[in-house]
């Protein structure tokens, strides 16, 4: 399983989530398994997404999905993203 972690500023979180949840990239066809959504504590402006593939050809295909949206959103729905492709070395739970 491969991660790709995606961090970008926002300025309205409603706003946002309901741009995301239109979900302009279709994640299930895209490949993505699971996704999670986070916020810190101390930066309410600041989200960071989690999206969970099988396979790093379906993420690379979703990353190229993205930037190209992003071309269009930047500087209104969000701002300054930046990736990480992260690989899952161990999961486990309690």
């Amino acid at each position: 399983m491969t991660i790709l972690r995606i961090e970008h500023r926002i300025q309205n979180f409603e706003g946002w989530k309901k741009a995301f949840d239109t979900d302009p990239i279709d994640r299930k066809k895209s490949g993505v398994k699971r996704y999670r959504v986070c916020r810190p504590d101390d930066d309410p402006n600041l989200v960071i997404i989690d999206l969970e593939f099988d396979s790093e050809n379906n993420l690379q295909l979703a990353l190229a999905a993205l930037k190209k949206l992003w071309t269009k959103v930047e500087g209104t729905v969000m701002f300054d993203p930046k990736t990480r492709i992260l690989n899952i070395v161990e999961t486990k739970e309690y």
